[in-house]
Parts: structure tokens; sequence; C-alpha cells
């Protein structure tokens, strides 16, 4: 969980912010409304985009790192989380593809997105493949959302999601790891269905860019 290339855990985060329209198995009037307050808040939703600060807290070497950045999602599957300053860093996925870009080094990883590969983490519930009845176990009090997987899950124990009393009804997650590692993601500045354009998402790279090819999980 080192640095801001924690992969596994802005597809949770992003699976969970996409995912909200699936029905959810709730129980109890508290935990229903919040669901319901945020599945209204996302009909007609197409894009969103967004500033976000992470914190990664590593326990073992008990060590916190911050990070700012700016965030774009395009429905069905079009996502960039950019990283500012020393760790600048692009995570793409477009559709079929997922490339991480690290400016700093000029080096880039590249891997294929697909069922097979990705279908016991969160970022399935993104292309419909399943759904958070299927994944998770929720409950809830005080405008806080608790997740837990039924399954293996890319390391995650819990996915913990804050719900706003007004505006954007997401505010931020916690994802909890097997080792009491947290990433904490708040979110702010959200502006929806501005028409982000499918350029943005381009997987071109600049000249001298070296490409690994990862290897399906």
């Amino acid at each position: 969980m080192n640095g801001p290339r924690v992969m596994p855990f802005l597809l949770a985060f992003l699976a969970v912010m996409l995912s909200a329209l699936e029905p959810l198995p709730v129980r109890g009037a508290e935990v229903d409304d919040l669901v319901s307050r945020i599945q209204k808040a996302y009909e007609g939703i197409t894009d969103m985009k967004g500033n976000f600060v992470q914190k990664n807290v590593i326990k073992d070497l008990n060590k916190v790192d911050t990070y700012t950045g700016e965030f774009f999602v395009k429905r069905p599957l079009k996502m960039k989380w950019v990283y500012k300053g020393k760790t600048a860093q692009d995570l793409l996925i477009n559709h079929d593809t997922v490339l991480i870009y690290n400016k700093g080094d000029s080096q880039a990883y590249r891997s294929s997105f697909t069922k097979e590969a990705y279908g016991q983490t969160p970022v399935v519930l993104l292309t419909g493949m399943g759904n958070l009845r299927d994944e998770f176990l929720i409950t809830g009090k005080n405008n806080i959302l608790q997740l837990k997987p039924k399954k293996a899950m890319a390391g995650i124990i819990s996915i913990t999601v804050f719900v706003s009393e007004t505006g954007f009804p997401i505010s931020g997650f916690t994802i909890q790891d097997g080792r009491s590692n947290t990433v904490e993601i708040r979110l702010n500045n959200i502006t929806i269905n501005s028409g982000i354009k499918d350029s943005l998402f381009d997987l071109n790279l600049p000249k001298g860019v070296n490409v690994y090819e990862q290897p399906l999980p």
C-alpha cells in the first residue's frame, strides 16, 4: 500500500461510487434512507469530476502519506485519476485497458481489463457483471455505510462510505485491508454531467515513455 500506487483500492472506491444504482441488501430504516438518497442522486449521471485528497495509513511502518489530485469518471467504464506533486501519476481505465503512468520516471504499466481477471474485485461492479447485493454485506448508521466483502476481494476487509447531508451525496471513503492499513479518500468540488470528452481518457503516452505489459492478476 505504499505510495499512490494502490490500484485495487482506487478501483474499489470507483466501483462503489458508480454502483450506487444497484439494488442493495439493506436492513433498517436509516440505512435504507441513506441508500435511497444516494440512488436518487445518481439517477441521470453520465459523468463526474472533482478533486480528492488521499491519505494512506501504513500501520506496520507507522507511516502516513498524503496525496492530492483530480478525478474524472464517465460511464460506463472510463476513468482517470491524476495525482499531482512529487509523485505525479495518472491512473486510467478505458473499457478493456488499465494504464498506470508514472510521470517522474517516464514509465507506464498496462494490462487488460477483463471479467475473468477482475471477477473478484470491486471494479467488476462498474461493468454490470456483478452488484453490491452479491459482493457485500451492508450495514450503517449516522450517515455512514459499512460494506464488507462476502468473499476475498483484493485484500480489502471493509469499505466505509460517508454520506453527505447536502450536495453530492458521497463525501468520501475509507478502505481497510487485512493488515489494518487504510486508504482514506475525501472528495470535493464535484461537478456532474459537464460533458467530459472521450479524448480525456486517451491511452496514448508521450514519446520516450517505457511501457511494461503486465500479466493479468
